[in-house]
């Protein structure tokens, strides 16, 4: 929910910058979600600028936008929401400078709000395995609810990098899938032999006879019942459904999925920096934050190797 303001309007050439920044965000591999987000906040702090009777830029510096991270804070917003505001206004603050509209931005040394760091869920293999279990795989839908979580937690993909596969993404040669990711960019990261196996059940005994429902054509790897390329929703309920069905204690987010891939191949030895590379994380400190979850693990090598551990 919006926070209330004070009356009046952003300016019609304020909004108009933010449109060109939100058309650039666009070509760049933003989001719609991400867009809809950022308009949204900078639209908000656009019209407290306008209130205050400053020009945008120009008239912005350190001190205005303290104020204004002290007035969204009096709404109750969560810390995560204000920390996304703040990074809508940085971001439009340097595509201004990128313009030549002013030399500096004011918002770069703006800080978020600290988040507390939460752990995330992450499932024993064994666990994991109850789930995949739980999938009746004696249907087109089952077999490809199957290949779908097969390929979540075999891969570590991200839903909507699942559900946006096209059919001749997966090499099934090389065992290997090439996913494009957030912000565009483009990784290759193996297919287990698992996964490999039961995608190709899927493409074989599944896909044809969803694909029959289909108005027109579509070269999307997963499909709904009615032969339309599925949305995250739709994998956020499949989860809902054999969480329940396999009764494990763990939440509605397919993202759990990826969680355990790292984890486990931490567990397993992996390298972080590889996982890193598997997960598409653009920085290690993202990826670090799996090495809080294998606590036990660690404590087995070392009474394993450390000849003072004994």
């Amino acid at each position: 929910m919006e926070a209330p303001h004070k009356s009046g309007t952003a300016r019609e050439e304020d909004l108009d910058v933010l449109e060109t920044y939100l058309s650039w965000l666009r070509q760049s591999g933003g989001s719609e979600k991400t867009i809809v987000a950022y308009r949204r906040d900078c639209r908000q702090f656009l019209r407290y600028v306008a209130v205050d009777g400053r020009k945008f830029p120009r008239d912005i510096d350190y001190r205005f936008l303290r104020q204004y991270t002290a007035y969204i804070s009096g709404f109750g917003y969560q810390k995560s929401s204000i920390g996304r505001k703040l990074s809508a206004v940085r971001g439009l603050f340097r595509y201004c400078r990128s313009e030549g509209m002013i030399k500096s931005s004011p918002a770069e040394s703006l800080a978020s709000p600290k988040l507390p760091r939460k752990l995330p869920v992450v499932l024993r293999p064994g666990e994991v395995e109850s789930f995949l279990e739980a999938i009746d795989i004696e249907t087109p839908l089952g077999i490809r609810d199957r290949a779908i979580f097969e390929m979540l937690y075999g891969s570590g993909l991200r839903s909507e990098e699942v559900v946006g596969l096209k059919v001749n993404d997966i090499d099934f040669e090389q065992e290997e899938v090439t996913i494009t990711g957030k912000g565009k960019k483009t990784r290759v990261v193996p297919v287990g032999e698992v996964a490999s196996l039961v995608v190709k059940e899927y493409l074989a005994k599944g896909r044809p006879q969803l694909a029959e429902a289909a108005q027109e054509e579509t070269d999307a790897m997963f499909l709904s019942a009615r032969g339309k390329q599925l949305g995250t929703s739709d994998v956020r309920r499949r989860t809902t459904k054999y969480v329940r069905k396999a009764a494990i204690a763990m939440g509605t987010s397919s993202h759990v999925f990826r969680h355990c891939f790292a984890t486990h191949l931490l567990e397993g030895g992996a390298d972080l920096r590889a996982v890193q590379e598997l997960l598409g994380h653009a920085s290690v400190s993202s990826t670090q934050l799996y090495t809080h979850l294998n606590g036990a693990h660690l404590r087995r090598i070392y009474e394993r190797s450390h000849p003072r551990a004994h």
